[in-house]
């Protein structure tokens, strides 16, 4: 399997502004890539959006991870952790750690404006 067979899509765009209704089911059953992060909107200083599949880190940042449906794995160095829909994770500045998912799920994630999809 290569990058080719999956390529992951990166939207770093704000999808909605302020005082605009952000539809995420109509958005989840338009997307088509396997992987796909879209910033939905932005909150003061921090952003909301989806997904990543390798090990990373964020020096400066935490990240909060929450399922909307579906099962979302986190592995850490020491575990891996399982979340179903409904449940949130924050994963603390500086863990090495990678996102996936065994099939289609949906999560939202929390985090700085402007970070670094890919860790630092």
């Amino acid at each position: 399997m290569t990058k080719d067979d999956y390529p992951y899509a990166t939207h770093l765009n704000v999808l909605q502004g302020p005082l605009e209704v952000i539809d995420v089911p109509e958005l989840v059953e338009a997307v088509k890539d396997r992987w796909y992060n879209q910033t939905l909107c932005q909150v003061n200083n921090s952003s909301s959006w989806s997904c990543l599949c390798q090990w990373y880190k964020h020096d400066h940042d935490d990240e909060f991870f929450y399922a909307v449906e579906g099962k979302f794995l986190i592995d850490l160095e020491d575990r891996t952790v399982e979340l179903t829909s409904g449940q949130g994770f924050v994963v603390p500045k500086g863990i090495v750690h990678r996102t996936r998912a065994p099939e289609r799920c949906v999560i939202l994630m929390v985090e700085n404006a402007g970070i670094v999809p890919t860790g630092d």
